[in-house]
């Protein structure tokens, strides 16, 4: 199959020239849009949004029908890999994700099954395949994943936590039971995104969200060792391309260079960090994805202007910039500011190409 009609985000992801930066940020389709609140609604619940292929196609689209950006990424969430594990997921409304049955010794992770993804997740491959055929060859599809110790916090807490308490005392207290949840994981995690590849997802992201808040050795063990296996195993060529991969660890600002070496094509690097300290770290091996503060998107337009200049300027001139967010956008941006952003990337960027 031929390239996107727009593949300035596959060329910049491989470092070749583009004629201005490539913009596409975090949950571009989610509750900042009143045409996603209204989809969201008609299905009844987030899990009937994200488990229904022809509404989770209707809202990733969505944001392209409003906004001219250079990728859509599809709609899910990175808890589906537990949910199809069993371990009894669901997503109360102001409250987040729950997980009926935490995991929180050996005994529950030997119980674990390792899913059929082609079974159990199949509404997400089938999400694909929609997504891309309505795309129809207009702008590349991004497929992802949540990282296995991200996950494995959820499964271990219960939901998501401000102390990772258990996850912690999982670390530190029984680390071989931890690391077989987390090699389950990765081999999942592996195939899950195989499988959004041959469904037709043309690249792939790892959200490391949770990364950050582990001391550096545990990282290095915890973390980013079980990305580099995934990374190691993933699908890197399909239907004639190169398929690339962006990892995300947020708050991983002091292990860009080791993230660099991971065999990844670039890093999403958050708001914390400065592009230009992100571009000396990672000694030219990867791309950079980032990393406007999702907070300044509550401004006003003049000043969402003033950043995004701040943040091109800050990557400075030359290919292997694709302009995001540091983080998800939040629920309560006025979809005008989002205009404001992406209309300053398209008047300010092409400065820095030629």
């Amino acid at each position: 199959m031929s390239r996107p009609a727009n593949d300035r985000l596959l060329r910049a992801l491989a470092r070749e020239p583009v004629d201005r930066t490539p913009v596409w940020f975090m949950r571009q389709a989610g509750r900042y849009l009143p045409e996603y609140r209204a989809t969201r609604a008609r299905a009844g619940s987030f899990l009937g949004l994200a488990t229904n292929p022809e509404l989770a196609c209707e809202v990733t689209l969505q944001p392209l029908a409003r906004y001219p950006l250079d990728a859509a990424i599809l709609f899910s969430d990175i808890l589906m890999i537990p949910k199809a594990m069993g371990v009894g997921l669901a997503f109360e409304e102001g409250e987040g994700p729950r997980i009926a049955r935490p995991v929180r010794s050996a005994r529950d992770i030997d119980a674990l099954p390792v899913p059929d993804i082609g079974r159990e997740l199949r509404f997400v491959t089938d999400a694909v395949t929609l997504i891309r055929r309505e795309l129809a060859g207009r702008v590349p599809l991004i497929g992802f994943a949540g990282s296995p110790w991200t996950v494995a916090t959820y499964m271990i807490e219960g939901g998501g936590s401000r102390e990772f308490a258990q996850a912690k005392a999982l670390l530190y207290g029984d680390p071989k039971a931890l690391h077989a949840l987390l090699a389950k994981l990765a081999h999942a995690t592996t195939d899950y995104l195989n499988a959004q590849v041959v469904a037709g997802a043309q690249a792939v992201m790892i959200f490391d969200t949770w990364g950050g808040i582990l001391a550096t050795p545990a990282y290095y063990e915890f973390s980013l060792a079980y990305m580099e296996q995934v990374v190691a195993d993933l699908i890197r060529e399909h239907e004639g391309r190169r398929v690339p991969v962006i990892l995300f660890t947020k708050g991983g600002g002091a292990w860009l260079e080791r993230l660099s070496a991971t065999g990844a094509d670039a890093l999403g690097i958050d708001w914390t960090m400065e592009l230009s300290a992100a571009r000396r770290d990672t000694l030219g091996r990867v791309a950079l994805q980032g990393n406007l503060d999702p907070g300044v998107l509550f401004a006003p337009p003049a000043a969402i202007r003033a950043e995004v200049a701040r943040v091109l300027e800050n990557y400075g001139r030359g290919p292997g910039h694709v302009f995001n967010l540091g983080h998800g956008i939040q629920p309560g941006v006025d979809p005008e500011n989002v205009a404001a952003m992406v209309a300053a990337v398209h008047e300010l960027s092409p400065q820095y190409h030629r």
